[in-house]
């Protein structure tokens, strides 16, 4: 019996098994090149996201506001008072805040006799008068500042003579009627994370026999300040 062909059989075997592992081998390398890399894996980076909520609040309730003395209803007198709003808020871009009174005109109103012996304060056409202007009526006026100068709207900015226009920021000088739409008192810029505070000044005054007459009462006007974040 001849076996010369077996030689040649186990090397064609020998051969195939070769190619074969070669192979494999070559595929196990690209779909795990970390095998390749004596053991060391490629980084694996992630990110870890939260989402921060801005927050924004008074941090006192603005206290009522009761002027300082009665006022003559026939020989006239003036009288002013104040109050305070501080608001927080972590929002880089800061806050609006706005004031609106009631939803009367005049806003100002006799607790008993009701009436319109008090008439809300006529702005100039910026808005605000630069001073306050009397008149022949008894009238009912606000004026706004705050901690921080910027703060203030630009409405009772001043340049020393009118308001509304530039930057600067005359105490006690802007002066303009209540309304019953809203209107911008604060425009801040950045966050007040410890408070930020305004003040809002207000004046009554009642000339020398008023036109019309003013009768004897406690008048009051209900203001609402509502503040955003920006």
């Amino acid at each position: 019996m001849n076996f010369s062909f077996i030689p040649t059989v186990a090397k064609s075997a020998t051969w195939y098994t070769l190619v074969t592992l070669t192979a494999t081998a070559i595929l196990f390398l690209s779909f795990e090149p970390t095998v390749s890399h004596s053991g060391f894996a490629s980084p694996n980076t992630f990110t870890v996201s939260q989402q921060i909520l801005g927050e924004i609040s008074f941090l006192v309730t603005t206290p009522n506001v009761t002027m300082n003395g009665a006022i003559n209803g026939l020989t006239g007198g003036t009288a002013t008072g104040s109050t305070q709003a501080v608001v927080q808020t972590n929002s880089a871009t800061g806050y609006t805040m706005d004031i609106t009174f009631g939803s009367s005109t005049p806003a100002m109103l006799g607790n008993v006799t009701g009436g319109t012996g008090i008439r809300d304060y006529a702005a100039s056409t910026t808005g605000a008068t630069f001073a306050f202007i009397a008149s022949t009526s008894a009238v009912f006026a606000y004026t706004v500042s705050a901690s921080n100068t910027l703060d203030v709207a630009q409405a009772f900015r001043d340049d020393g003579t009118l308001c509304g226009v530039s930057t600067g920021d005359t105490a006690n000088a802007c002066w303009r009627g209540p309304t019953t739409t809203a209107v911008r008192i604060v425009s801040r810029t950045s966050a007040a994370t410890n408070g930020a505070t305004t003040t809002i000044q207000f004046r009554v005054n009642v000339p020398n026999n008023p036109s019309p007459s003013v009768n004897a009462d406690t008048y009051t006007a209900t203001a609402t300040l509502t503040a955003v974040n920006q």
